[in-house]
């Protein structure tokens, strides 16, 4: 299990799992807005951190940053391939 304490959001942390084949599962954001983070718990649900980070990094919201900013963030350590 991974905990990854974000900077900026209404929510405070968000856990995850990270499984053999390199694939998220079980995202949970502790605090922010419920709904809206339940859906991106499931649209990124079996994907790996590759294809989750481009889709993710640069979206805004409050302080220059957002919750999928702040996931995409937090698997940073888990890519395979080179980013900026």
């Amino acid at each position: 299990m991974v905990t990854y304490s974000t900077k900026g959001t209404c929510s405070k942390q968000i856990i995850f799992d990270i499984d053999a084949e390199h694939k998220i599962h079980n995202v949970k954001f502790i605090g922010g807005c419920s709904g809206n983070l339940q859906g991106i718990a499931r649209l990124v649900e079996g994907k790996t951190p590759d294809e989750i980070y481009p889709l993710l990094k640069g979206i805004k919201c409050k302080q220059n940053t957002s919750c999928p900013d702040q996931l995409a963030e937090a698997v940073k350590p888990y890519l395979t391939q080179t980013t900026d």
